[in-house]
């Protein structure tokens, strides 16, 4: 603009143009006040220019720091997705854990529960097993004594027989018995029922023997071999009545001894309680014989034995 108004004055210049003062002085004013206006516009333009390039190297920052924070933020997410996959499988193995430390704690306290259950069934047994120590002690005991008592008494009953041949009696212990065996020759002649005389000496020394025995129970079984009675015989029918005569009869001479007769019992066995096959003479002799069976109270050790 400057310029144009160089250019308009030159001309009224040459074309010999003549202005007048005032007119030059508005001139001026106005060039004065456009070059005024001019300096403004360009102050604000380079202003603007200033701000413009601001905003612009602004945007450039903010968009590096939009650039920048968006990587960060993708940075981040991927940190936070991984810690959240770690978070979720710890959590499952938390829970796995957690199940698993249940599942301990319970068979743990199943374990506690049958520990105690054990322990108290221990002390319950071991009350029980000091208390049947003490039964079996007892009754160890009781048959200690009676073991010696039956050893006494075979004694006491082989001392009064031995004057008798061993072929016609025996003396011996089983199962806590003393057992006298008299052959049939020693008591009673063939198929007779009357002790001889031979025989009651016998059985009155057994009786004296043992009479003062109240502790004892004696039985008195008669046995015969297999030969039948002799059809008319007027006192017995069988073997059984034979066998259970010769026992009365022996019962008889150990109650007149001096034996009580709640002590004994008289049983007849016939032929069916054979010591050997009837098959010969010999055997057949054995066969026929009478067993005096001495067997101590036991009372005392039954007491024992219920009590267990």
């Amino acid at each position: 603009m400057k310029n144009i108004l160089i250019l308009v004055f030159i001309s009224c210049l040459l074309s010999s143009c003549i202005v007048s003062k005032k007119k030059f002085d508005d001139m001026l004013a106005q060039k004065v006040k456009a070059e005024g206006e001019l300096s403004d516009k360009t102050k604000e333009l380079d202003q603007l220019d200033k701000s413009f390039k601001k905003l612009k190297q602004d945007s450039i920052d903010l968009n590096q720091n939009l650039q920048n924070g968006a990587k960060r933020l993708a940075e981040l997410n991927a940190e936070y997705e991984k810690l959240n996959a770690n978070y979720k499988i710890s959590l499952n193995k938390s829970g796995r854990l957690n199940l698993d430390l249940a599942q301990q704690r319970d068979q743990l306290l199943a374990i506690q529960d049958n520990l105690e259950r054990i322990r108290k069934q221990n002390d319950s047994l071991s009350s029980s097993l000091a208390a049947r120590e003490k039964n079996v002690k007892e009754l160890e005991q009781v048959l200690a004594k009676k073991d010696k008592a039956v050893q006494d008494l075979k004694t006491r009953i082989s001392n009064a027989l031995l004057n008798f041949k061993e072929n016609d009696l025996t003396v011996k212990v089983k199962n806590g018995k003393v057992y006298v065996s008299l052959a049939e020759q020693l008591l009673f002649g063939s198929g007779s029922t009357m002790v001889d005389k031979k025989g009651a000496g016998a059985l009155q020394q057994l009786g004296k023997a043992i009479k003062d025995q109240q502790d004892i129970h004696v039985m008195i079984e008669g046995h015969t071999d297999n030969v039948p009675i002799a059809k008319g015989s007027q006192h017995f029918e069988d073997n059984w009545d034979l066998s259970a005569l010769r026992a009365t009869s022996i019962t008889r001479i150990l109650i007149k001894a001096g034996m009580g007769p709640k002590q004994i019992t008289a049983a007849g066995k016939g032929e069916f309680s054979p010591v050997a096959s009837n098959d010969n003479p010999q055997n057949k002799q054995k066969n026929r014989r009478t067993e005096i069976i001495v067997t101590p109270n036991l009372d005392e050790l039954f007491k024992i034995l219920e009590a267990n």
